[in-house]
C-alpha cells in the first residue's frame, strides 16, 4: 500500500528566527520526520505550497483538490495548518468520495523539538491505511469525520462537535 502525502505548510513546516522571534517557511521537514519516525511505509511526497492556513484561499483549496483527484493512489495524507484545516476538509469532502483523505497538522513547529507533529503524522498515516473512504482530520491521536470536528482554540486541541 502506498500513501501520497501532500504538503501545504502550516505549523509543521515553520522555522523560527531566533533574532526577531518570527516564524517563517523555508522548506518542508517531512522527509526528516519520516526518517526520525523510522517509517517503512511506502509514501510519495508532493509539496504543493508552504503557507499558513489563515492565508489559504479557495484557489489554494482547488489546487489541493486537483492533486487529490489526479492522485493514482486512494490513500492521501495532507499536512495543513490547524486554523482552517476543518474548512479544507469540508471543501474536499463535498467534491471527493472515493478516497481516504486525512488532514493533519501540528500546534508546535517541528523544529522546536517538543512538537506534536511527529505523533500526529504517525497517527494520520495509520488512519490513512485503515479508515474507509472519506475525509477526516487526525489530531491528538484521534480521528474525526470532516463534518463532526472543530478546533477548540481555548484548549488547544481538536474535538467532536
Amino acid at each position: 500500500m502506498e500513501v501520497q502525502i501532500l504538503i501545504t505548510g502550516g505549523t509543521f513546516d515553520k522555522e523560527y528566527n531566533e533574532i526577531n522571534g518570527q516564524l517563517f517557511f523555508q522548506d518542508t521537514h517531512l522527509k526528516q520526520m519520516l526518517a526520525q519516525g523510522r517509517s517503512h511505509l511506502s509514501v510519495s511526497l508532493r509539496s504543493l505550497m508552504l503557507i499558513d492556513s489563515l492565508e489559504m484561499s479557495d484557489e489554494d483549496r482547488e489546487i489541493i483538490l486537483t492533486h487529490c483527484k489526479k492522485c493514482s493512489v486512494d490513500r492521501i495524507v495532507i499536512t495543513h495548518g490547524t486554523d482552517t484545516m476543518v474548512e479544507t476538509a469540508k471543501f474536499l469532502a463535498e467534491r471527493i468520495n472515493n478516497k481516504t483523505i486525512i488532514l493533519t497538522g501540528a500546534m508546535i513547529p517541528i523544529v522546536f523539538g517538543s512538537s506534536d507533529g511527529l505523533f500526529n503524522m504517525g497517527a494520520a498515516l495509520a488512519f490513512a491505511q485503515t479508515l474507509e473512504p472519506g475525509v477526516y482530520v487526525a489530531m491528538n491521536g484521534l480521528y474525526f469525520h470532516h463534518d463532526n470536528v472543530r478546533k477548540n482554540k481555548a484548549k488547544g486541541l481538536f474535538e467532536t462537535l
